[in-house]
């Protein structure tokens, strides 16, 4: 378990559930959209280019709604352009996950062994995250750190 720091985002987000393959579509339409209408330049007072893909405002476990927001990390939350939001999220413990391999069949396969260790994991469900980096741009050999809350 590692201590991680707060941060605030800038993106784009939806809400879903993992019941009958409907996060697959919402999240594939988020990032649709996130790649179509070019919301990395568009962020203003960006930290970095590594995307982040937050998992929040659980309705009650891995099992319920939740709302995905796709964005970046940025300085300020200031200035947050018409069609976009803007959040904040607090720092606190994590434990990390590994996906390796082809996208997004490895971040699938993650997230479905996190939900297999649920009952073992002592999740939070405050907020989880993905960081997508340039290591996530690799093809078969590609890797993303998934951050799940733990209480």
């Amino acid at each position: 378990m590692k201590q991680q720091k707060g941060f605030k985002v800038i993106g784009i987000s939806t809400e879903t559930s993992n019941l009958n393959g409907e996060a697959a579509s919402a999240i594939g339409a988020l990032w649709g959209q996130f790649i179509s209408e070019n919301l990395l330049e568009k962020i203003p007072n960006q930290l970095n280019s590594d995307i982040v893909c937050i998992y929040t405002d659980y309705e009650s476990d891995y099992t319920g709604k939740y709302t995905c927001i796709l964005g970046l990390r940025v300085s300020s939350l200031d200035t947050v352009p018409a069609g976009l939001i803007g959040r904040e999220f607090p720092g606190g413990n994590y434990q990390s996950f590994l996906a390796k391999g082809s996208l997004p069949e490895a971040i699938v396969d993650t997230w479905k062994s996190i939900w297999d260790q649920d009952e073992t994991l002592n999740r939070s469900y405050t907020y989880d995250y993905e960081v997508y980096d340039e290591r996530s741009r690799l093809g078969d050999e590609s890797e993303v750190d998934i951050y799940i809350a733990k209480k």
